[in-house]
This record gives C-alpha cells, structure tokens and sequence, in this order.
C-alpha cells in the first residue's frame, strides 16, 4: 500500500519544477552568474525508468539555463519547458496537446509560482522544505527536501503501485 493518498494507477504524466524540486533551493552562481544546479542521481535513475516505463514526465521551470534541458533531455523526458513565466498555462497546453484529464496528472513544485498548476492536477506534490502555502494546499508532501530525491520519492510510489517497479530485468540498468 503507498504512503500516498491517492490512486497512483491512475497517474499517466508527472510534471516537475526544478529549483527546488529536482535541485536544491540554495543554487550556487558561477563567475558569470549563471545557476549552477546540483542534481540528485537516484531521481535520475527513476526518472529514465518512468519513462521507459510509459510514464509521460515534463519539466515546467521558469528558469533558462541550457544544462536543464541537456540533463533531462538526456534522461529520455521530450516535454521540457524552459522560461515558464506563467506555468499554469504551459501545464494546461501540455495536457491538452497529450490529451490527459487532470485526475491522471501530479504536479511537484515548491513555491508560489507553482500553485496554480497544482490546484489543476489530481495529484498535488511538495518538498518537505517547500513554500507554508504550497505545503498546506500540497496533497502530498514528500518526507525529504527539494534536490534529495522528491521525484524518486514519488516515481517509486507510483511505478510500485502500477507494477512497474523492479518488475523485469530491464529495471536494473540505465
């Protein structure tokens, strides 16, 4: 039985923010100021085993960095969208041009701009260290903090609860 209160069968696509999400909070500034993310490597492995799984992963960030996209892209996700300055719309046209209802759909963000997309999904999910408000409307919110793992957290709930998880031979490699 999963820790999450929600039917995970019925989840077709996931969406991420970064900052704060897939990487910590706190990102350090290279000489010419640009973000320098860290990434967790257990969130890796379960994002490239969901969508090799059939899972449908977006990122929806407004941040601009080239390395964002070379690092997911790299992990099999096509739906990544950079300079999302009102991720609500962005979200609404992905599930549109996927054709996903909003019951089939988890949104994992961590501050004010990503409320909006939150509330429009079946599946809300914050860091343990996310923003009071996004906590407090958040269906879920994972036991560790942003950039330590929050989308294996919750791509292993919803892979074991859709019998995807270690289930064949192919689960064991990249």
């Amino acid at each position: 039985m999963s820790k999450i209160d929600y039917d995970l069968t019925k989840i077709k696509a996931v969406a991420f923010d970064v900052d704060g999400v897939l990487s910590p909070s706190c990102i350090p500034l290279g000489a010419d100021g640009t973000p320098q993310r860290m990434v967790n490597i257990k969130d890796g492995y379960a994002l490239q085993l969901a969508v090799k799984r059939g899972l449908r992963l977006a990122i929806i960030t407004g941040a601009d960095t080239p390395a964002i996209k070379v690092r997911y892209e790299a992990l099999g996700i096509k739906d990544i969208y950079l300079k999302a300055g009102r991720k609500i719309e962005v979200l609404h046209e992905w599930m549109r041009q996927s054709a996903l209802k909003p019951e089939e759909v988890a949104f994992v963000g961590d501050d004010i701009p990503d409320y909006q997309p939150m509330a429009e999904v079946g599946l809300s999910v914050a860091p343990k260290d996310a923003a009071v408000d996004i906590k407090e409307m958040a269906r879920y919110i994972s036991p560790v903090a942003g950039g330590q793992g929050v989308a294996r957290d919750l791509l292993e709930e919803i892979l074991k609860a859709q019998g995807l998880w270690m289930n064949d031979a192919k689960a064991f490699g990249w």
